[in-house]
């Protein structure tokens, strides 16, 4: 392990992060809602703390080890999770756990809140919940891939710890910083474009720029306890509609949409083709069922709410018109059974990834006919191209071992005091990147006991990190020399 490198790393990392406090700074002083000095002190804080850490290594120039780049990833946002609840503690006064939570939960994109009273807080911490989406949805990590380069520190070990193992040798542009600059370009266009959306079907300027944070990045925070739903505008959850299946999708994909300027090669695509064919094919089996059991005055509606909630969960964005945990018949499970499928590799859902589980079904019907055709050769194929076994047994592992955490979570939480279905319910909400779950936190996590928050919080992380960049520090193994 080469320990000076990740301390100069992390704290360089840190120091960078610091400057997020300026934006909402500047929007408290605009609206006058007396917050500076809480982002002002944060700001102080962070940076003061992140130099003090790097001056003793700052000439530390050694390469780093893929051990290392892993370290590094759970260093980063553990830390930032930490750093970031500053802000919620000095200016709404709320407790460590609770301002933990709360940060944790924007930076990993994930939506669950302690909050209640979003429409009276002031504008400036409402901006920071939204900005700390932001800033987690594409992953602060890829950014730093882009700037650490000009640092003189390579940036590849970063990035095969942040992206999914299926993708992580893909590169978009010959070199890995260019690559970073791509996606953050790309992303930071969705967001604008999204932005104006929301603006002309309506909203605040201020609304606007806040959801469009939370959209893009598949996340769910909003400035409004309702959230979506307080708006009450068909236009304006059909562009939520949009913008969250495109953050639910590949920004490769998008940065090749791009480059060929041809759209088409959406439908080109296995992943994609399947992604949107699920959320088609969930849409119509919910609506079905709320029409069936007369949930909703109109088919409309029950177009209209399932159609909305399909794409928030699919998508793990948490953004809600409806509480689904109410909905009758198996539509909680559907829904539940989405989030954990969540948006493809490569974008900003949680969940276990559409390509995996594609992945896993060609796999099961490559042992059926092995079943039954025991001499015959398969191979498991992603279009045209033969998935190398390696990348099989991989997603296969990654699997098994997602849903252990998710059966030993529930457990945990059913241990800590909460029933079978409020314990899966904050398993899903947190593990999964989802936000809201179902029985006591379909909606809020406010009344929950510390434990259960701490618990939630090292499963946000669990999942942001795809598990295994995480649950790796934990074995011997990785220790030894």
């Amino acid at each position: 392990m080469h320990w000076r490198t990740i301390l100069r790393i992390t704290s360089l990392l840190v120091v960078i992060f610091s400057f997020n406090f300026i934006p909402p700074l500047g929007v408290s002083l605009f609206y006058g809602d007396g917050q500076w000095g809480t982002f002002g002190l944060s700001w102080l804080i962070v940076a003061v703390l992140g130099v003090l850490f790097w001056l003793p290594v700052r000439a530390d120039r050694k390469d780093l080890m893929v051990r290392d780049g892993f370290l590094v990833v759970a260093l980063f946002w553990s830390v930032l999770g930490l750093v970031g609840s500053l802000p919620f503690m000095f200016g709404l006064g709320m407790t460590p756990t609770d301002a933990v939570f709360e940060s944790i939960s924007g930076f990993t994109t994930t939506g669950a809140t302690v909050i209640v009273g979003l429409d009276d807080l002031p504008r400036s911490i409402l901006y920071y919940r939204q900005q700390l989406q932001w800033l987690g949805g594409m992953g602060v990590v890829v950014l730093a891939v882009a700037i650490l380069p000009m640092l003189g520190i390579g940036g590849m070990q970063l990035y095969r710890a942040e992206v999914s193992r299926v993708t992580a040798d893909e590169k978009l542009t010959p070199r890995l910083m260019h690559t970073a600059r791509a996606l953050w370009a790309i992303y930071l266009t969705l967001t604008v474009a999204c932005a104006l959306a929301y603006w002309l079907a309506g909203m605040t300027p201020f609304d606007a720029i806040g959801h469009a944070y939370s959209t893009v990045a598949t996340a769910g925070y909003s400035t409004h306890d309702a959230s979506i739903g307080y708006f009450n505008s068909v236009t304006i959850e059909l562009i939520a509609v949009v913008f969250m299946l495109l953050g639910g999708m590949n920004f490769a994909l998008h940065f090749l949409v791009w480059r060929s300027r041809d759209p088409r090669v959406y439908l080109r695509t296995p992943e994609a083709r399947f992604f949107l064919g699920l959320f088609l094919a969930a849409t119509v089996v919910i609506a079905s069922a709320l029409v069936f059991m007369s949930t909703y005055e109109s088919v409309w509606d029950a177009v209209r709410y399932a159609l909305f909630q399909t794409a928030s969960v699919l998508t793990t964005s948490g953004f809600s018109t409806a509480v689904f945990a109410e909905w009758p018949l198996y539509i909680p499970l559907v829904l539940a059974s989405l989030s954990f499928i969540g948006g493809c590799a490569g974008s900003t859902a949680g969940g276990m990834k559409v390509i995996r589980i594609m992945l896993l079904f060609k796999q099961g019907a490559r042992e059926v006919n092995a079943t039954i055709h025991p001499h015959g050769v398969y191979r498991v194929k992603l279009g045209d191209r033969a998935v190398p076994e390696q990348v099989v047994q991989a997603v296969w592992g990654f699997y098994t071992v997602y849903i252990l955490a998710a059966l030993v979570l529930t457990g945990l939480n059913m241990a800590m005091g909460l029933d079978m279905e409020s314990a899966f319910g904050a398993t899903i909400a947190s593990l999964n990147l989802l936000g809201p779950g179902l029985g006591e936190v379909a909606t809020t996590f406010a009344l929950q006991p510390d434990p259960i928050k701490w618990m939630a919080s090292f499963a946000m992380l669990l999942g942001r990190l795809e598990v295994f960049t995480l649950l790796i520090l934990f074995t011997f193994a990785f220790w030894r020399n």
